[in-house]
């Protein structure tokens, strides 16, 4: 089998993500990591025999690079999507797209007078096989028209707050996975309402919401309602259920068994949920990678696109107008 020969841009924990996945992939090999810590890069790049570098001009001047994920902080998505693209390389890249909607309709409008070549967002989650088996079965008409589409998603605990404090806060970073979600299933978004919470008290200084609830409308009337924390003591909590008027389907959250354990205190006890997103969308990251390289070597669509990831951060930003007004914010 031809292997396209990829290079990473990002050695941090989503770097490493992407990395294993490239070195496991039949169809792909690891063939450069840049990270502007060259430590960072070098111990990545050493795990699966690539080579490094501090310079992300470096990997699109490469000319045995025929494709590169980008993994590196949000501010710089918008330089290295296009720097991908003039150099003719394909791109994967982690979201969100930017991290201000202007830089991401900028996007839009740039790639729009460059060369057709393949970029596609990292919105993971349409690629875990409960999610996508569950909108495919929407899409069949198994339960009749959608008209309520529930999403909880609460991480076991916070990031450091060093991390929170470039992240562009909880609706740009945690919940525009979510607001994704709901647009793969539901469509175009046309009103967004938004509650965010300040409960934790480790993280009040942090000048973020540290949950939200949020209600979308789309333009159809179907309706989503999503649930963030940015924390949970029974683990990384992942469920989805869409409800029409033939019937419900729902995505239960995974544990690492199916074991379940009656005693004298308790009924039913079972594992608690799995630890976080790295053993929970390990094979979301598998397929989202397996389409893009599909769309690369076959010539088929990739999706999602910049333009989806423009449409999740135009809900994001309207969340967040929602939630420090109060007012719903029509799209």
């Amino acid at each position: 089998m031809t292997q396209l020969r990829f290079a990473l841009i990002g050695a941090g924990r989503i770097g490493q993500v992407h990395a294993r996945t490239i070195a496991a992939h039949p169809a792909a090999t690891l063939t450069l990591v840049c990270d502007p810590v060259s430590a960072a890069a070098e111990a990545v790049a050493a795990t699966y025999g690539a080579r490094a570098c501090t310079d992300a001009a470096d990997v699109f001047a490469a000319e045995d690079i025929d494709a590169v994920v980008i993994g590196s902080p949000t501010p710089l998505h918008v330089e290295h999507i296009l720097a991908a693209v003039r150099a003719g390389k394909p791109a994967l890249c982690e979201k969100p797209v930017a991290m201000q909607l202007a830089d991401a309709e900028e996007l839009q409008r740039q790639l729009a007078d460059l060369a057709d070549v393949p970029v596609m967002l990292g919105f993971n989650r349409r690629f875990d096989p409960s999610f996508a088996r569950a909108r495919a079965l929407v899409e069949e008409g198994a339960i009749g028209a959608l008209e309520q589409l529930t999403i909880i998603s609460r991480d076991p605990a916070a990031p450091p707050k060093a991390y929170l404090a470039q992240s562009g806060g909880i609706f740009k970073d945690m919940t525009i996975h979510d607001f994704d979600t709901a647009r793969f299933f539901l469509g175009d978004v046309a009103e967004v309402t938004a509650t965010g919470q300040h409960l934790d008290p480790e993280l009040a200084d942090s000048g973020d919401f540290d949950g939200a609830v949020i209600v979308l409308r789309s333009a159809s009337g179907a309706a989503a309602t999503i649930i963030n924390s940015r924390h949970c003591a029974t683990g990384y909590d992942q469920r989805l259920e869409a409800f029409g008027p033939d019937g419900a389907i729902l995505a239960d959250n995974q544990r690492p068994t199916t074991l379940q354990v009656s005693t004298r205190q308790a009924s039913d006890a079972k594992a608690p949920y799995l630890d976080f997103f790295l053993e929970r969308y390990a094979d979301a990251y598998r397929a989202e990678l397996t389409s893009f390289i599909d769309a690369l070597t076959q010539g088929t669509p990739v999706s999602p696109t910049v333009t989806d990831g423009v449409e999740a951060l135009r809900i994001a930003e309207a969340a967040g107008e929602s939630a420090r007004t109060g007012a719903t914010v029509r799209l």
